[in-house]
């Protein structure tokens, strides 16, 4: 009888450990989630204010992801968060609009194509072909569009281009503006 009672005390040790695990992991989730939750708004707020440096404020529907950027209280375009599949995976994009739905501008947020080559899709030289371009000129410039493609990269450059296509015909689609 004695062995059964012996052979009680590791197992209780270890619930007793995991208990006090999953205590200490609650409540350190409890104090960091509202610091990680605002480190978040902050990114998202900087990177707004990328694209936009006039913007005064900014107003986020919740239902919908679509940023209203205002400024000085009016509004003066929209952002979005638009996703893509590369040749290495997602590629996560912001993609800011006039008014009037052409191009203000996109920033690649995350992305994980090949170093030296898709990768490319996050440099300034690709970048800068957005701002200014509608939707019908929203392609690569071999099919009629006014987007050159990444040497060796061709369909990083094509999902970039495809998901903020994407992201502007959701935006139209919910009403945005």
């Amino acid at each position: 009888m004695a062995k059964a009672q012996g052979g009680a005390y590791p197992i209780l040790f270890l619930t007793l450990v995991v208990l006090a695990s999953v205590v200490a992991l609650t409540l350190i989730d409890g104090v960091t989630r509202e610091r990680i939750a605002q480190a978040q708004r902050d990114e998202v707020q900087e990177m707004l204010a990328t694209l936009f440096p006039e913007m005064s404020a900014y107003e986020l529907d919740d239902d919908t992801g679509i940023y209203t950027i205002l400024v000085d209280g009016d509004p003066a375009g929209h952002a979005l968060m638009s996703k893509a599949t590369g040749y290495g995976g997602p590629i996560d994009i912001l993609v800011g609009l006039e008014a009037d739905r052409s191009l203000r501008g996109i920033r690649v947020i995350s992305q994980a194509e090949t170093p030296g080559l898709g990768a490319k899709i996050i440099e300034a030289s690709f970048l800068e072909q957005f701002p200014g371009l509608t939707l019908d000129e929203l392609a690569l410039r071999k099919n009629g569009g006014s987007v050159d493609a990444i040497t060796g990269a061709t369909i990083s450059t094509s999902a970039v281009i495809e998901g903020v296509r994407q992201g502007i015909l959701d935006l139209d689609a919910e009403g945005g503006g």
